[in-house]
């Protein structure tokens, strides 16, 4: 970071730069500062955050049973596997003009978006921890009684954790980006319609405060989620995953 602030007023005290091509850090700050004293920015702050974390929820609900039912059956699997690369490599901002087509303007189809945009990192992440969860634990619990329920909440549920919260952490903070291009394309009061009429204004501080904003929402959602993850990492230890194949063996 002090690198960047470093190269960034460097190039704005060397380049003869008009401000509204490249403000200085100075400006930005100055332009920080009014901003997050206004009520109103904070309210479209809230806006976006909610959207953006709305839609995570839901797309991560979708997911994760989705997932499951993927490593589990042949039949959703031989279905749903070869079309996860063709919708990823859909962008958001294509399927915007159509959600406005089908929803309207405003709220829904911007929790649809982000929820959309969520869901995938989630489903491939929790499907790859699945798979590589360890084969002789899993029939050792079964030989041991887990099944159904049991198997998933004490046995499939902590092996997977990890892969799954990375998944998760990696959708909410893109969650971010799903609401912002939702406002920008469907309407809305966040954030994104506050980077739009800055750009209409030529208020390229006002943008940098914008993004900066953004940025600092996103790294927050992604913070959250990795500290969970942490912590599922340091909960899941050799010996609770070895005592099925203990019991089993005496």
């Amino acid at each position: 970071m002090i690198i960047i602030v470093a190269l960034w007023w460097f190039l704005t005290a060397v380049q003869d730069i008009e401000p509204w091509v490249f403000p200085t850090p100075a400006a930005f700050i100055s332009k920080l500062t009014t901003l997050l004293s206004e009520g109103w920015m904070w309210e479209r702050i809230a806006v976006t955050a909610g959207e953006a974390v709305i839609g995570a929820v839901f797309g991560t609900a979708v997911a994760l049973p989705l997932a499951w039912g993927i490593f589990n059956f042949e039949f959703i699997r031989a279905g749903v596997e070869p079309f996860l690369g063709a919708t990823q490599a859909i962008p958001a901002i294509a399927i915007a003009p159509l959600l406005v087509l089908w929803m309207g303007n405003g709220f829904t189809p911007i929790i649809v978006l982000c929820a959309l945009i969520t869901f995938f990192p989630v489903l491939v992440s929790t499907t790859v921890g699945l798979r590589q969860m360890d084969p002789d634990v899993l029939d050792a619990a079964a030989l041991d009684g887990a099944h159904g329920l049991a198997m998933i909440r004490y046995i499939e549920v902590p092996l997977v954790a990890p892969s799954m919260l990375a998944g998760i952490r990696n959708g909410f903070a893109l969650s971010v980006t799903g609401a912002i291009v939702g406002e920008m394309v469907m309407g809305g009061s966040g954030l994104g319609q506050v980077l739009t009429q800055q750009r209409h204004n030529l208020d390229t501080a006002g943008m940098f405060v914008t993004v900066f904003v953004l940025a600092v929402l996103a790294m927050s959602l992604y913070g959250v989620i990795y500290r969970v993850e942490r912590r599922a990492r340091r909960d899941i230890r050799p010996e609770r995953t070895m005592r099925p194949v203990e019991s089993v063996s005496q």
